[in-house]
């Protein structure tokens, strides 16, 4: 908006033409467009946008709810969708904690005026630390994918090493956003996982592994459910090459299942959105990354970590940065690696979730998501025409096989979502080599009816196509 505009905007803050003249003099201009200078002339809208006229505050209020009003949600239908992210139960006291305005308005989780946060993060980074049995959890990542890259990147700066090795299981887009970030300092290269079972092939593996393997990265449970009970041989496998062992978790199976440093991970990372923060389109994700207290792996951070100290008075303690100066918020451009602005509200968010829960709580919650996927699973697998994909047991997430269905899993889906269904994940694109396969996901939210339903309707779905005679390509 210009000096010669003068319309103030409803929604956008310092448009009232007085107080932008006053902000224009402050800085030393007479126009807004002085302040655009670097831009070029042809890169520039010179004419007005093509909008519809302006509507009122309730006029826009109605017409965005008939817009979202055709979306289907979680709340509306029953869903069976994983692969990264769940839809978990979440306590009250997680959203009002998550909502308070002294975490969620500062920046880059640091209001410099109430160091709270910092305390805050710390306790985070202490329960997380106690669920993976590891020494040292960083303020989150953005996300999984991220938290795996800068996994793989911190050993390749600690083996002066440029190729890592990736479990063939692991979810395409996951995949690409590890190959993207870690280019082209690190090179990575995928183990096939076996067509039985769906683990690690080991005799890939170990045909694979070089001198100038700088890790080895596999998930455990898998992108596809299946949990990697190899895992000790992989890391053998890795160390005896001098390449560090990566691994991949999913927290809320930290109750039932050992964690990865029982096993021989040197780093460990994953999503903290199984912890208390709820499924949202484009956010809701946030990764951890875990080590043990040595100086090589504490150095290779390239995100902050908190700590607790005395302070000058007896018996008061801060909390503040470790090792500041390794990061990237320190170092700029000299960083290792660029980390910006990280999720650290959800880091929060999930150490209330963990101390809430306590280990007897995340116990109960992987024993009941086990409980019900073995359900879920005998239901399904007892219509005629469905297989499961692996031999392998797994955790809350399944390859349901429907090749022997003659019908596609799109078909599938949208007939399910007909009777306010979503079913599983379709992994026909991501794993062509699987045909029609599903990756379903049971979660503690799910009821035995609910997997009667869903049952019952695929069951009807598949027996009416067979009735019609129909097959699909």
């Amino acid at each position: 908006m210009t000096r010669n505009n003068r319309a103030s905007h409803p929604y956008i803050p310092n448009t009232v033409p007085e107080v932008q003249e006053a902000m224009l003099r402050e800085i030393g201009i007479s126009d807004v467009e002085e302040l655009y200078v670097s831009i070029p002339q042809q890169l520039r809208l010179r004419k007005p946008m093509n909008l519809p006229p302006a509507l009122a505050e309730y006029e826009l209020q109605r017409h965005i709810e008939r817009v979202t009003s055709r979306n289907v949600s979680s709340r509306e239908a029953v869903s069976f969708l994983g692969g990264g992210c769940w839809q978990h139960f979440i306590p009250a006291v997680c959203d009002e904690i998550g909502q308070r305005s002294e975490f969620v308005t500062a920046y880059a989780g640091e209001p410099y005026e109430d160091h709270g946060r910092f305390q805050a993060l710390f306790e985070y980074q202490s329960l997380m630390a106690e669920l993976l049995d590891m020494d040292v959890v960083n303020v989150p990542t953005f996300d999984w994918a991220q938290a795996a890259a800068t996994a793989l990147r911190m050993a390749g700066r600690m083996t002066e090493r440029k190729r890592v090795l990736i479990a063939g299981s692991v979810s395409a887009d996951k995949l690409r956003i590890i190959v993207n970030y870690c280019h082209p300092q690190v090179e990575v290269q995928s183990i096939a996982f076996d067509g039985a079972t769906g683990l690690m092939d080991l005799n890939d593996l170990e045909t694979k592994l070089s001198p100038d393997v700088a890790a080895v990265y596999f998930e455990n449970p898998g992108y596809m459910g299946m949990i990697e009970h190899q895992g000790r041989t992989i890391a053998d496998m890795a160390h005896r090459a001098g390449a560090e062992c990566v691994v991949g978790v999913d927290p809320s199976s930290l109750g039932v299942l050992a964690p990865p440093s029982a096993y021989g991970a040197d780093i460990v990372c994953g999503d903290l959105q199984p912890l208390g923060i709820r499924m949202n389109y484009g956010g809701g994700q946030a990764g951890f990354i875990a080590t043990r207290d040595e100086p090589r792996y504490v150095m290779e951070y390239p995100s902050r970590l908190f700590g607790i100290a005395p302070t000058s008075v007896d018996g008061e303690y801060g909390f503040g940065d470790v090792a500041y100066e390794r990061t990237s918020f320190a170092l700029r451009e000299k960083g290792k690696e660029s980390v910006g602005t990280q999720t650290a509200l959800w880091g929060i968010v999930a150490g209330v979730y963990l101390a809430l829960m306590g280990p007897y709580g995340m116990q109960e919650l992987g024993t009941t998501i086990m409980q019900k996927s073995q359900y879920a699973a005998n239901r399904l697998t007892a219509i005629p025409g469905v297989h499961m994909r692996f031999g392998a047991s797994y955790f809350k997430e399944f390859v349901l096989d429907l090749n022997g269905t003659g019908m596609t899993v799109k078909t599938v889906n949208e007939q399910l979502l007909e009777a306010g269904i979503f079913g599983g994940k379709d992994l026909s694109e991501e794993f062509p080599e699987l045909g029609q396969c599903a990756l379903y996901c049971v979660t503690e939210v799910i009821s035995q009816e609910e997997i009667d339903r869903l049952a019952d309707a695929l069951s009807a779905i598949i027996a009416q196509a067979a009735a019609n005679g129909d097959k699909e390509a």
